[in-house]
């Protein structure tokens, strides 16, 4: 799906929100309780709209996953940009769900349903969070 993005969008730049949702890896480095950025993690990343989502592949079980639970801030980088940014749950919204669903299907649909299949699976819905720009 092609987006126009031809102005600021919530403090970030068009051009990023397009490279980081074009990009087929973000690294996400969560904070610890200190402030200082944890070791990045690999994981996959999804445009909806004007937004850019995440899942935990393992659902509530992964790691990074719970390091944000303790603090819902973190640092992204993908297609060249870096990010300061807060994690929004958002597993409660169906609707926008499927959509996240169809993305992750049409983004990833070169891997096997082996890797994307469990991204949307009901235990990786359920860790489904929107990657907000920090102020």
């Amino acid at each position: 799906m092609a987006h126009q993005c031809i102005k600021r969008i919530r403090g970030r730049l068009c051009n990023d929100l397009e490279r980081i949702g074009a990009a087929y890896e973000l690294q996400l480095a969560s904070l610890k309780k200190d402030g200082t950025l944890r070791k990045p993690v690999t994981i996959w990343v999804v445009r909806v709209g004007d937004d850019l989502y995440v899942r935990s592949y393992p659902g509530h079980e992964g790691a990074w996953f719970r390091q944000i639970q303790r603090r819902h801030e973190g640092r992204i980088s993908a297609g060249g940009v870096t990010k300061d940014v807060t994690f929004v749950d958002v597993s409660d919204d169906e609707e926008l769900n499927n959509e996240i669903d169809a993305a992750f299907q049409s983004k990833y649909k070169r891997y096997s349903s082996t890797y994307f299949g469990p991204m949307i699976a009901p235990q990786a819905r359920a860790t489904t969070l929107k990657l907000v720009p920090s102020a």
